[in-house]
């Protein structure tokens, strides 16, 4: 059995660690682990920051257990190095290292990251636990912990790294769906015009030829063009089509349609949009 802990166990505990983390681990054990590694490389990747080879074994071996990418570095400078090749998801760092310590490994991972960072303290260092935190920690645990609560925690900050995810794949798909053109809104799934948030009433082929225009701010285009990108290769009429409907849609969209600033005509040319 690899050095997992049960219910009231703690990690970080040197008596502990003296009773079950002394003990090497079996060759098939070893083996378990890298393969439970191997598998993991899809799922959410943490880095593991400890000088003590036995806690940093220990806590590789649990999360990866759990479904998690595991990868390691036992002092600053290597944690640096592991941070910068892997982009984990997350990092356990332990704030007493050899050479670089935790605190300067924090400020230049939050420097260079948002990746999320969980301190492990030691009960009696309130003053790292507040200089972590002002260096840009996200959370951390004291030593000795159990497991359950580091396991607690990693979630509850992985789900929110992944919900500030999602918020942001929504924005951006809010902007696919949305293009503004000075004080026109466009919802290109509703089909929708807004001007300075006042609904406009366009007909469907009004708004295809707004939307097509504002897609191309700038650029001129001739009235055979704009018959077949808005109305199509098939359509029977003719270019006046164009100009009628350019004309209604100043009439709706222009402060002044006989003085129009946004569809512009271009004499001898056609029209374009100015934004």
């Amino acid at each position: 059995m690899g050095p997992s802990e049960q219910d009231g166990d703690a990690f970080g505990s040197d008596s502990r660690r003296q009773c079950v983390f002394s003990v090497p681990w079996p060759v098939g054990c070893q083996r378990a682990v890298f393969a439970l590694y191997c598998e993991q490389m899809d799922k959410n990747k943490v880095l593991i920051v400890e000088d003590d080879k036995n806690l940093l074994d220990a806590l590789g071996y649990n999360l990866a257990r759990e479904g998690y990418a595991v990868v390691t570095a036992g002092d600053g400078s290597r944690a640096l190095q592991v941070a910068r090749a892997e982009k984990p998801d997350l990092v356990i760092l332990d704030i007493m290292l050899p050479g670089l310590s935790g605190l300067e490994v924090c400020r230049i991972l939050r420097a260079e990251t948002a990746t999320p960072i969980l301190m492990l303290t030691a009960k009696s260092e309130e003053i790292d636990k507040v200089m972590g935190l002002g260096l840009g920690a996200d959370d951390y645990i004291t030593k000795p912990f159990s497991l359950k609560e580091l396991l607690a925690r990693v979630a509850a900050q992985l789900r929110r790294v992944e919900m500030t995810r999602q918020e942001i794949l929504a924005r951006q798909e809010e902007k696919k769906d949305r293009l503004t053109c000075a004080d026109l809104t466009l919802d290109l799934t509703r089909h929708e015009v807004r001007k300075n948030g006042e609904l406009l009433d366009l007909t469907r082929r009004e708004f295809e030829l707004l939307a097509f225009l504002c897609h191309n701010p700038g650029q001129v285009f001739s009235r055979d063009v704009l018959l077949e990108r808005v109305w199509g290769y098939d359509f029977a009429g003719d270019t006046r089509t164009v100009d009628v409907h350019i004309r209604w849609l100043r009439q709706k969209v222009e402060d002044d349609p006989e003085n129009p600033r946004r569809i512009i005509t271009v004499r001898g040319f056609g029209y374009k949009f100015e934004g």
